[in-house]
C-alpha cells in the first residue's frame, strides 16, 4: 500500500509518522517551502487526544521529545478584566504528562512541528502545490497531480492540507468552510527579564482570558519549556534544529471584525503596522498587559480571519479522505483544532495498518476511519461556535463558559 499525504501540518506529519512505523509506503506534499515559510500561530493547547494520537504514531524518542519539549503543565484557565480584577478562575485535575490521557499543557507549533518532521526528510517534498487527483483506467490506485507538471501514483491519498484544502474542493465540493466574522490579531512576546518581572501571575499556571469588552477579548498561553528544546534534541534526536526556540508569552486579540480596523487595511499592514493597532486597541487596558504588546517580536504579529466548517453528512468510503482542519475547521475558542487533527492521525493510521495487515479490507477501514472522525470532528467544531458566539471575543468567552459548566468557579 502506497498512501500519498497532501499537508505537512501536525496531522499530516503525524500520520506519515505512524504509517511509517508500521512500514507502510507513505509519501508527503506541503505547497510551503518548509515548516517556517508562513505564519500559523505559536503556543497550541495540548491534552489527551492529542498526546495519544502521538504516542500510537510516533517513535518513542520522538514522543519523550514532544513530552520534554512541552510547556509546564496547565493547572488552570483564569478570566479577568482588562484591568487584572480575576473574574472565574477555573482549576483542572492535577495534569500527568507521563500519562497520555491525562496530559494538559501547551507547546509551541514551530517544535512540534519540527519534532513530527524528525526522520521523515526523505517522504515529506516542499514547495509541492497539489492540482487534482485523477482515478487509473487500468490497475487501481490514483494519480496526483501537482503545479509543477510531476505525479505520482498512490493507493490512498489523504488530504491534510488546511481549511482551504484543495483536495476536499474536488472530493467533496459541497463541504463548505465560511467565515465566521471573527478576527484575531496574534502576537509572541520574548520571555525577557523585564516581561517576567510583570507577568500576571495567573499565566504562570495556565491560560487566561481578557473581557476587555463585549466587542474584544484577549487571550494569553505562557510557552515556558520544561527543558530547553536543543538540549532535549541533543539527547534524543540530535538532528532536530529547533532554531534557538526560547520561552514567550502568545498574545491575541479577537473579536468580531468591527472591533477592528477594515480587513482591507489589516491585510495590507506589515508586523511593525500591526503591533501599532494592537497597542491603540488596548490603550486604557492594565499597564502589565499592554507591556506585553509593547514587549513584543513586530515582525511576529499577524492577522486572521476565524472560519469554520459546515457539518456534512456521512458519504461513501473511497480511496480518499481528509483529517484535521481539511474536513472540520473549527475557531480556536476551546483549543481544539489542534488535538482533534492528531486524534485523526491516530484513528487513521491504526485503520490502515489494520488493512495493510489484512485484517480488513481498504474501503472499510476509511469508512470506519470517516464514520467516527465526523461524529468527534464536527462535535467539536459544534462546541467551538458555542464557545465563540458567548461575546467579549472568541477566545475570552471559551474560560467563562468553560466556567460555568464545570461549576468550579472562584471569584
Amino acid at each position: 500500500m502506497r498512501v500519498a499525504i497532501v499537508g505537512a501540518g501536525l496531522g499530516g506529519l503525524c500520520l506519515a509518522q505512524g504509517l511509517r512505523r508500521t512500514g507502510i509506503d507513505v509519501v508527503v506534499y506541503e505547497r510551503d517551502t518548509g515548516l517556517d515559510s508562513r505564519r500559523q500561530g505559536y503556543r497550541l493547547h495540548m491534552d489527551g487526544r492529542a498526546a495519544q494520537g502521538l504516542q500510537a504514531c510516533l517513535p518513542p524518542d520522538l514522543y519523550e521529545l514532544f513530552v520534554a519539549t512541552a510547556s509546564s503543565p496547565s493547572r488552570q484557565v483564569t478570566v479577568v478584566t482588562k484591568q487584572l480584577k480575576q473574574l472565574h478562575r477555573v482549576e483542572f485535575p492535577e495534569p500527568d504528562m507521563s500519562v497520555p490521557a491525562r496530559v494538559n499543557t501547551s507547546v509551541d507549533r514551530f517544535v512540534l512541528r519540527t519534532i513530527l518532521l524528525a526522520g521523515l526528510e526523505d517522504v515529506v517534498h516542499f514547495g509541492k502545490t497539489f492540482v487534482r487527483y485523477e482515478q487509473k483506467d487500468t490497475g487501481g490506485g490514483m494519480r496526483v497531480l501537482f503545479e509543477d507538471g510531476t505525479e505520482d501514483i498512490a493507493d490512498v491519498l489523504v488530504g491534510a492540507d488546511g481549511a482551504g484544502s484543495r483536495v476536499r474542493g474536488q472530493y467533496l465540493p459541497l463541504a463548505r468552510v465560511r467565515d465566521t466574522g471573527d478576527r484575531a490579531l496574534y502576537g509572541k512576546t520574548p520571555l525577557t527579564d523585564d516581561i517576567q518581572a510583570r507577568l500576571p501571575e495567573m499565566l504562570w499556571d495556565g491560560f487566561a482570558a481578557v473581557v476587555g469588552s463585549r466587542k474584544l477579548g484577549m487571550a494569553l498561553g505562557l510557552v515556558r519549556f520544561q527543558e530547553r528544546p536543543a538540549d532535549a534534541a541533543a539527547r534524543l534526536w540530535p538532528t532536530a534544529d529547533f532554531k534557538d526556540a526560547d520561552s514567550y508569552v502568545m498574545w491575541a486579540l479577537s473579536g468580531k471584525g468591527g472591533a477592528f480596523p477594515a480587513d482591507e487595511r489589516m491585510r495590507a499592514l506589515d508586523g511593525p503596522g500591526l503591533q501599532a493597532v494592537a497597542e491603540d486597541l488596548v490603550r486604557g487596558w492594565h499597564q502589565d498587559l499592554r507591556q506585553l504588546i509593547t514587549g513584543a517580536a513586530p515582525e511576529e504579529t499577524f492577522f486572521l480571519s476565524i472560519r469554520t466548517s459546515d457539518p456534512v453528512e456521512p458519504w461513501p468510503a473511497t480511496t480518499v479522505t481528509l483529517l484535521g482542519d481539511a474536513i472540520h475547521a473549527m475557531p480556536p475558542s476551546r483549543g481544539s483544532g489542534a488535538n482533534i487533527a492528531l486524534k485523526d492521525a491516530g484513528r487513521l493510521c491504526a485503520e490502515l495498518t489494520r488493512a495493510a495487515e489484512g485484517g480488513q479490507e481498504l474501503l472499510e477501514a476509511i469508512g470506519r476511519y470517516e464514520t467516527d472522525m465526523i461524529d468527534y470532528g464536527f462535535t467539536a467544531v459544534r462546541d467551538s461556535l458555542a464557545l465563540a458566539r458567548q461575546g467579549g471575543g472568541p477566545v475570552a468567552a471559551a474560560a467563562t463558559f468553560l466556567s460555568r459548566l464545570t461549576g468550579r468557579r472562584t471569584t
